[in-house]
């Protein structure tokens, strides 16, 4: 209503109500609509017709104050009615409601239209974040989705389907067959329709066919009126506004599309039809408003910068300034330059200047196809005119979803997709211009993917609407925008353009619509075909594509860092794939057989043209610039796919393909510049560039690039190779590489371009440059199958992978249409054909391990290649971990035991169009880099590696395998010039060149170089030169001056005109600085071949002289029939030998050679004169050596002395443990408990003035509370039925049993009659190190002065343990003692039953008694007082806090023994609810109760219980007079049977002073056990029906006196029934007989088993008490035999009971006095209350004893279900649909995460839950995310998954959507940290959440 009152301010005439139609028809609206009904439903309708016209006018006219609301005053005070335009926009559509209904209900109208719906296709529109489906089995376009319940309804068992959460929102496309397969439609849609669907009624509609043309014109003027074009952001405010008032509108237009079919049709014919828009908006009519509408309209579209066809003259003329008629004539410049000019010139200078350097936007002027295109629109109809508007209002979601919910209907369709094409320029200048392009961009493609993906559509359009030309022209004046010039090559006089990569446009990826739906269109074969015929397209298209081709352009920087690294590369990566390589992609999966030859040959020839344009632009000759790089040339890369295909699929002709040497010779620079600066790159050459020049070189080869990227570009390089002369390819490379002066004999040399340090690895990388090009065959020949596997294994070598990480890894087609699909069966097949599942594996406190997949055996043993590893690592430690883990597999299966270098593997053979690769392994050049090579490593010369012989060794060996066949023995003489390399080698075959021997070569060297001083072999005067070259001095070799040359010779071949410029040889370029020493020439002796090298370096690796054999001399075998394997493993001495062996078989020659070689006694290699400098890095190495040795056998005693440490820290020995027995002395020998301090390290006793203490962790627990009396665990609810009511849980009972004692009992009895701490209770734990308080807190004062964050709070008192780092928060002080007292008071003694009672009692009441005066204030007690205050603040008010009057003493009394009864419940829970196993405690040292016990006892004694009310009274002496208690007012006591005798147990036990002894310990334990047995009984006795109480009565009467009648429980059982049936308890049981009767009738045994199953509890906490006190160990048995165990340990069973006959419970009693006197006295309490409360009497007997283990709740099997139920149900707090939903796994309750709706207290609501349910605990699961969150205290973490997907791995977050099902093994994990309290120490990653989860 703010837009009312702002009417009103503005000063609108204010009415009540609009004004009513003429006065005939001011009658109801339903009467007026029924009368027009009719009117129109006569044959001559005109009169109805204007009726209506004229009422539809008054209700809906555009005169309304809405103008108001968006700030146009005139528009304000022109409306003339309307109180507010709230109100009246309700009138008008309740008036259209009515007029359509024609009368009637409009709800019923609704119901009728739908039964219309011939419902074919689901078309249900969703937004972003919507929860969908994809099945890639069913679906023929790849964006197909389906809603959630056409997924479900229909059948997609076995398919490959995933769930989603939708980016952009999209539509069902349930029913469309276009899109997907029939056999996956739904239930719904399966039905053909049209058959079975009645012809509609021509009245049922005929309203609607008048009304909604003039609501939709209203709706029009609306947005018309609206709109001012925005100059600022505050007018983008105004657009909403205007869209929030029309919501109503649009609503109700949605829900006409959701009424079906019928009304679809209808509103289909009034969007489209041409007649009834031109009548409404005929333009300047008598109308005022309309008029005035009218011309904001022609303004709206001008401001656009589009022009109005008819109204070009006259607005054209009138007002340039706009720039359209203007512009118009400057053809191409002109749209851009509507945008770039005009409006948005102020913004464009910003952007220009920010940080992206001087660099001048380049606008281009060459005149475009169409200019009509870009900047005309007319609009015909509404539909054109709405999608109009909606693009102006930038697709408010509404509209969005209108236009969108129509689709179904055919007609719109087509007509909506030809409107969207029409205005698809209009579309991108306002995604451009847009503030919020992202959500534009998403809406956009909402849009676009429902029209493009249907096949038959996309053909329409575009052969109807020039979709392609429309498509390819937008993109590029969309690029033209951000043009900058390229300063690739030749910087000053460089033609070439390239996009700027630091423009908004790409920087924010905006152009991503308009490529997502052009790769989209490109995947239709039809729509492509069109594409690829058509040339102009073609060129455009490479236009496009060139703008891309350079950009984002490197320097190097030589002299300091850059200042600021830019981020631009992540743009031109992106662009590159997504805008190039995506639509090329698309186009290259129409190419697929021999029929489309045509197409390719079209590519290739217009992307050569661009290529060759491309060159001139950057005038290039030779020559790169260097120091530049750019990695992004898209052009090269369409042409090298183009070839690959064409030969692959086409069966083309490659030479037909390729152009000239000159342009080969071009085209391979660039690339081969791309694979040096990887080089450079890695060795750290482009290091002042920043960090980003690696992220561009780890982009380049990474897994969703490489494939568009590094892959083209290898391939065309090995293209190139293949035609080019290898001499000037093998040059080309060492230059590019500059490593061209390292290739010399000489020991020194001068690099030019290269520091020394850097030399190594340029070599290297060169090197193995050269493996790559030469083994690599992915595009040469390899079938899909292969290059699968291959990437496969080169994946799984690196590292085990799971099967996600896996898909993700291998590069698959970029284009998604492209039908290799990941995870289709030839994956998975491959996948289990190379690969071993090794399953989830879960340690408890280890990380739990996802499934992951490991290489086979054979994959090791066959398959692993280096060199395709080395081709895909982003990281170069890879490499390295799949050589450690190939060494590993080698040493494991005994095939290696050493050091192996990477195996040779045999390739697969070449494609016969590229066979001349191979002629780069038989050129000269490459065997005289060879020779260099083997040279300069056997002499040891600098700068050379392993690594480098390993890749020379590879590459003589490839050559090996790959020479020609025919090589005779004879030498072949080569004719032609004489050229220098001649006088190395003979002849071009690597065979024969082996075993060429070289005996002098000519080197240039530095005048200081050691060479120079020798005396060459012979006077160096110049006649002498000439015999020594005869006998074989080789020539200075010039690698680069043969390159020119070689370039030169090939440049003058092609063109005829010989009277070319000829380049010098070597450019100036290339000589040495003057500052270099001066070059000389000298001549080595080197005397050797090859073979001999080889043979000479196999003796040095092997260290041994005469160390190689010719294997053949001994077996003649191996020559005849060698069994060379296509796989070998082993290291260099291996590879020397496989070499020769090759060598040998290859050619006679050789062999004799060899063995000629052998023959000869090798002379130990000569000792090198070493130079001062070569020593220096020799010392160098060998001190590092050593360096590494000491520290690896540092390192491996470290481990040695933790392991050991480890062993013992784990042992340390707390104090109840370790208890000496020497009775055999005399005098025992008292010796304190000696505790170690685990921060200062000293040992020694705990002192009362320096106490030691164990380090614990408090913890609030509500795990008991949990226990339920079923084993099954409760099941999590998946439907609304399913609930879980707490009432049955352990925590409710105990609560609801306090609150009925304190109803009818004195308040502090009944704080004596139970436990708390169900529910809350405080849980203490130890890791079992202990160590000086004042230790401890100089270290708590460290922590906090510690700036680290830790993932603690230190002010909490949180710390962890300084030894083993288990979290902490406190400090239990050890009690001083020895540790012999024990026996002093274990020792037996004869005293009496009654002496003891008596004992206990004097004790009890002896305040004083503890060795500690607490007056005195020590140091010990202070501590034990803290460390209570810490118990106490534990856990929360409410769960200490009981009593009625609040802070009595009492409270503090419960608490306390309440404590210990937690931590004894809790025990037995870790045991397993039994005691059966027995043994030390499971936490054996780990246990801290001993000193708990000390803590408790030392408080409790602080309240004496008045002797008066001591419950140890009552339990032994009879009262006088039982009446006199009751004669009191107020309250009755507890009565004793009443009380929970384990609570007593407590009681008496710490009321005790400390240390206790034993048999006063075991006369408590009797007399408690009597009373426990007198409960058990009256229990059964209120169980059983009247029957068997009176048969009891009379059995038990008889045996009353006989001699053992006290241990009889049938006399006891029948002195009980006859004692409280005095009372009222067994009456009025008519009315509820059947509910206490259980079931069985009861026979002795059942009896027993009853009665013992009531006392175990008792027996077993009292056994752990007394085994943690006394440090007894507990005996083991079986189940059945659990009570007699435990009786007879406890001390109950007289020791002399013989065990032959069925053992009776009741033999265990010893009874105190009489037992029918007290039974009568504890009757007597009982009786008196049930007189007045009958029913209450009987439900406090029957205590539920019977507690089964805690469990958390039990999951279903598929996690889809929790999910679906879940992830949109509502909360019951604040009754939305929570963001991010989730469930606590201990109760099921519903909360909503984070959410803000649901926080009380500035707490969030799980935060709160935690608290609640589990006392500061939380077990949650996320819904979203299948995530399990824990929260403890104030700090969470994230716990992991329990629900895995079909290969063992978590789904976080739900991203991959595939099934889930759950882990049970993972799930116990979670339980068992739940159960035993350890979520903090086991998991490590905790943060704080400040109360916002």
């Amino acid at each position: 209503m703010a837009a009312a009152a702002a009417a009103a301010a503005v000063g609108g005439p204010q009415q009540s109500q609009p004004e009513l139609p003429a006065p005939g028809l001011a009658l109801d609206k339903a009467a007026t609509a029924a009368h027009l009904k009719a009117a129109l439903s006569r044959p001559d309708n005109r009169a109805g017709a204007e009726e209506l016209q004229a009422l539809l006018e008054r209700v809906l006219s555009a005169e309304r104050p809405l103008a108001a609301a968006a700030g146009g005053e005139e528009a304000a005070a022109a409306a003339g009615g309307g109180g507010g335009p709230g109100a009246a926009e309700e009138e008008a559509l309740e008036w259209c409601k009515c007029l359509l209904a024609g009368g009637g209900g409009y709800d019923e109208f609704c119901a009728a239209v739908r039964a219309y719906d011939p419902a074919a296709l689901c078309g249900l529109v969703w937004t972003a974040n919507f929860v969908a489906y994809r099945c890639r089995t069913c679906g023929i376009s790849p964006c197909m989705s389906l809603c959630a319940e056409c997924f479900h309804q229909g059948d997609h068992t076995g398919h490959d389907f995933n769930m989603f959460r939708s980016q952009a929102g999209g539509a069902c496309d349930c029913g469309d067959s276009n899109v997907m397969r029939e056999s996956g439609f739904c239930k719904r849609h399966q039905i053909k329709s049209s058959s079975n669907i009645p012809c509609v009624p021509k009245d049922l509609l005929m309203m609607s066919e008048f009304v909604l043309p003039r609501f939709i014109f209203c709706l029009i003027q609306y947005l018309r009126d609206g709109y001012n074009e925005p100059a600022d952001v505050s007018s983008e405010k105004d657009l909403n506004k205007v869209l929030q008032l029309l919501e109503p509108q649009i609503s109700f237009l949605e829900d006409l599309t959701k009424m079906g079919g019928a009304m679809r049709s209808v509103l289909t014919q009034v969007l489209t039809n041409q007649q009834n828009y031109k009548d409404l908006t005929s333009g300047p009519g008598e109308n005022a408003c309309a008029k005035k509408s009218h011309e904001k309209y022609l303004i709206a579209l001008k401001s656009s910068g589009l022009t109005y066809p008819e109204d070009k003259l006259v607005y054209g003329i009138q007002e340039p300034s706009a720039g359209t008629s203007t512009l118009a004539v400057q053809g191409f410049a002109g749209a851009t330059g509507t945008l770039g000019q005009v409006d948005s010139s102020d913004e464009e200078d910003q952007d220009g200047s920010q940080g992206l350097g001087k660099r001048k936007r380049v606008k281009l002027s060459s005149g475009t196809k169409d200019q009509s295109i870009m900047d005309v629109l007319k609009h015909k109809s509404f539909l054109e005119e709405l999608l109009f508007w909606t693009i102006k209002y930038e697709f408010p979601q509404k509209m969005v979803t209108f236009l969108l919910n129509m689709l179904p209907d055919q007609e719109y369709k087509v007509a909506f997709t030809k409107t969207f094409v029409q205005h698809y320029a209009f579309i991108m200048k306002t995604l451009k211009k847009s503030h919020e392009s992202d959500t534009m961009s998403n809406r956009i493609v909402h849009i676009s993917v429902q029209l493009f993906s249907n096949e038959e559509l996309a053909r329409q359009v575009t052969e109807e609407c020039q979709l392609l030309d429309i498509m390819v022209t937008v993109l590029l004046y969309m690029m033209e925008s951000c043009l900058i010039k390229s300063e690739l090559q030749d910087e000053e006089n460089s033609l070439h353009v390239v996009v700027n990569c630091g423009e908004a446009l790409l920087k924010n990826n905006t152009y991503w619509p308009l490529v997502s739906d052009f790769i989209n269109i490109l995947s239709h074969q039809s729509v492509a075909k069109r594409f690829l015929e058509d040339h102009g397209l073609l060129v455009t298209w490479m236009n496009f594509v060139s703008f891309f081709q350079g950009m984002n352009l490197n320097k190097r920087e030589l002299n300091e860092h850059v200042e600021f690294e830019s981020q631009t590369y992540y743009a031109a990566f992106a662009a590159e794939l997504e805008a190039c390589a995506q639509p090329m992609w698309g186009l290259l999966s129409h190419c697929k057989i021999r029929e489309t030859q045509e197409y390719t040959r079209n590519v290739v020839r217009y992307c050569l043209e661009a290529l060759q344009d491309w060159f001139d632009a950057i005038n290039f000759v030779d020559e790169p610039a260097p120091n530049q790089v750019t990695f992004h040339l898209p052009l090269h890369r369409y042409y090298a796919m183009f070839l690959s295909k064409a030969v692959k699929c086409q069966e083309l002709d490659l030479d037909s393909v390729l152009p000239d040497q000159e342009m080969l010779m071009k085209l391979m620079i660039h690339p081969l510049q791309i694979q040096a600066s990887l080089a450079e790159i890695h060795s750290n050459m482009w290091v002042r560039n920043g960090l980003q020049i690696k992220g561009q070189a780890m982009t380049y080869v990474q897994s969703h690039f490489c494939n568009s990227m590094i892959d083209p570009d290898i391939y065309l390089l090995q293209v190139c190779a293949s035609r080019l002369d290898p001499d000037y390819f093998i040059s080309s490379v060492f230059e590019r590489f500059k490593v061209v002066d390292l290739l010399t004999m000489a020991s020194q040399h001068q690099n030019t371009v290269l520091d020394a340090e850097h030399e190594r690895s340029m070599l290297e990388g060169a090197l193995t440059f050269l493996v790559i090009l030469l083994s690599l065959r992915l595009h040469l020949g390899m079938s899909d199958d292969e290059i699968l596997r291959a990437e496969m294994v080169a994946q799984l070598c690196m590292n085990d992978r799971t099967h996600s990480s896996l898909l993700d890894l291998i590069p698959e087609n970029p284009n998604p249409k492209s039908g290799i699909i990941p995870g289709s069966y030839s994956f998975e097949s491959v996948l289990s054909a190379v690969a071993d599942f090794k399953a989830p594996v879960f340690e408890p406190g280890g990380s739990m391990q996802q499934g992951m997949y490991t290489p086979k055996a054979e994959v090791w043993d066959q398959e692993f290649d280096p060199v395709m590893v080395i081709l895909r690592t982003v990281y170069r430690r890879d490499v390295q971990s799949a050589m450690d883990r190939y060494t590993a597999f080698l040493k494991q299966s005994g095939k290696f035991p050493g050091n192996p270098w990477p195996p040779y593997k045999k390739r697969s053979s070449l494609h016969p169009s590229y066979k001349g690769l191979m002629r780069l392994l038989h050129c000269k050049t490459l065997h005289i880099v060879l020779f260099t090579l083997l040279y300069k490593i056997l002499m040891d010369h600098q700068n050379l590696s392993e690594h480098v012989l390993c890749m020379v060794l590879y590459l003589i060996e490839l050559g090996l395998e790959n020479s020609t066949e025919d090589e005779s023995d004879e030498e072949t003489s080569v004719g032609g010039p004489e050229r220098c390399h001649d006088s190395w080698f003979p002849g071009s075959n690597l065979v024969s060149n082996m075993r060429h021997f070289i005996n002098y070569v000519r080197v240039r060297v530095p005048e200081t170089a050691p060479e120079v001083k020798r005396d060459s072999p012979a006077s160096t005067s110049s006649d002498n030169l000439g015999s020594l070259q005869n006998s074989g001095t080789a020539q200075v070799f010039s690698l680069v001056a043969e390159r020119r040359k070689k370039f030169q010779e090939i440049i003058n071949r092609s063109n005829s005109e010989a009277n070319q410029v000829v380049r010098p040889k070597t450019s100036s370029k290339w000589s040495a600085p003057g500052s270099a020493p001066q070059l000389t020439t000298a001549i080595l002796e080197i005397k050797e071949s090859i073979l001999s090298l080889l043979i000479k370096l196999h003796h040095k690796l092997s260290g041994k002289q005469n160390s190689y054999y010719p294997p053949w001399l001994d077996d003649i075998e191996i020559l005849i029939q060698p069994e060379i394997p296509k796989y070998s493993h082993g290291d260099g001495i291996t590879a020397v030998e496989r070499i020769l062996l090759k060598a040998a078989l290859q050619s006679r020659m050789n062999k004799r050679i060899i063995e000629e070689i052998c023959r000869k006694v090798t002379p130990p290699v000569p000792p090198k004169k070493i130079t001062a400098a070569e020593k220096k890095t020799l010392d160098k190495e060998e001190r590092r050596q050593k360096a590494r040795e000491r520290q690896q056998k540092l390192l491996a005693e470290f481990a040695s002395r933790q392991k050991s440490f480890m062993e013992t820290a784990m042992d340390v020995d707390s104090p109840e443990n370790d208890i000496p027995m020497e009775i055999t002395t005399a005098e025992p020998q008292v010796s304190e408990a000696v505790y170690d301090c685990v921060i200062c390290g000293q040992s020694g006793p705990s002192s009362e003035d320096r106490p030691t203490g164990l380090v614990v962790l408090l913890q609030a627990s509500s795990v008991l509370g949990q226990c339920r009396d079923n084993v099954e665990p409760k099941k999590l609810p998946i439907t609304e039925e399913e609930q879980i009511f707490p009432w049955d849980t352990c925590a409710a009972v105990h609560d609801v049993r306090l609150s009925l004692l304190q109803r009818y009992f004195k308040d502090s009895s009944c704080l004596l009659a139970v436990s708390i701490g169900w529910e809350g209770g405080v849980y203490v734990q130890t890791c079992g190190h202990t160590l000086h308080i004042d230790c401890h807190k100089s270290y708590m004062e460290s922590l906090r002065n510690d700036q680290v964050l830790q993932g603690f709070s230190v002010d909490k008192g949180e710390f962890t343990c300084p030894l083993c780092r288990q979290f902490a928060n406190s400090v239990l002080p050890c009690y001083p003692g020895s540790n012999v007292e024990n026996n002093l008071w274990q020792r037996p003694s004869n005293k009496s039953m009654q002496d003891l009672i008596k004992e206990v009692e004097e004790l009890q009441g002896r305040p004083g008694a503890f060795p500690v005066s607490i007056s005195s204030e020590t140091n010990l007690s202070k501590e034990m007082e803290s460390v209570m205050k810490d118990i106490k603040n534990t856990t929360q008010k409410k769960y200490r806090d009981y009593s009625k009057t609040p802070g009595s003493p009492d409270n503090d009394f419960l608490f306390m023994y309440s404590v210990a009864r937690t931590n004894l419940e809790l025990e037995l829970i870790h045991r397993g609810g039994n005691l059966c196993s027995g043994g030390a405690s499971t936490a054996g040292k780990r246990s801290c109760l001993n000193q708990l016990f000390h803590v408790l006892a030392l408080h409790m004694r602080l309240y004496s219980i008045d002797s008066e009310y001591n419950p140890w009274k009552k339990l032994t002496q009879l009262v006088e007079d039982m009446n006199s208690q009751l004669g009191n007012d107020e309250q009755p006591e507890v009565p004793i049977l009443y009380h929970d005798v384990t609570s007593l147990l407590l009681i008496q036990i710490l009321m005790m002073p400390q240390p206790l002894h034993k048999e006063h310990f075991t006369c408590i334990v009797k007399v408690l056990f009597t009373l426990l047995y007198t409960q058990a009984l009256a229990a059964l006795s209120v169980k059983c029906s009247e029957e068997d109480r009176s048969a009891w009565k009379h059995t038990g009467a008889l045996k009353k006196n006989t001699c053992d009648a006290e241990k009889s429980y049938e006399v006891l059982l029948s002195f009980i029934i006859n004692e409280l049936s005095k009372g009222k308890l067994y009456h009025e049981e008519g009315t509820q007989e059947c509910v206490m009767i259980s079931p069985i009738a009861w026979s002795p045994e059942s009896m027993e088993k009853y009665l013992q199953d009531f006392c175990l509890p008792f027996l077993r906490i009292t056994s752990l008490l007394q085994h943690h006190l006394f440090g007894e160990d507990l005996p083991s048995c079986q189940e059945e035999e659990e009570f007699s165990v435990l009786a007879s340990c406890l001390g109950l069973l007289p020791a002399f009971y013989q065990t032959e006959h069925p053992f009776i419970s009741a033999s265990c009693l010893e009874w105190p006095v009489p037992p029918f006197d007290i039974i009568t006295q504890w009757c007597f309490e009982i009786k008196s209350f049930t007189e007045r409360h009958a029913e209450q009497g009987k439900a406090l007997l029957i205590q539920e004893s019977k507690w089964k283990l805690p469990h958390l709740l039990q999951l279903p099997e598929n996690y889809n279900t929790i999910f679906q139920y879940y992830h949109r149900k509502t909360c019951s707090v604040c009754t939305k649909v929570p963001k991010d939903p989730a469930v606590c796994l201990v109760c099921g309750t519903f909360v909503c995460l984070k959410g803000l709706c649901c926080k009380q207290q500035s707490y969030c609501e799980c935060v709160l839950h935690s608290q609640n349910c589990g006392a500061g605990t939380g077990i949650f699961l996320l819904i979203n995310a299948s995530v399990i969150i824990i929260i403890r205290g104030h700090r969470f973490c994230l716990w992991g998954s329990v629900y895995l997907d079909a290969h063992g791995e978590e789904d976080r977050d739900l991203r991959r959507g595939k099934p889930l099902y759950i882990c049970k093994e993972r799930y116990k994990v979670l339980e068992q940290q739940w159960i035993s309290h350890t979520f903090d120490h086991i998991n490590k990653r905790w943060g704080p959440h400040y109360n916002g989860l």
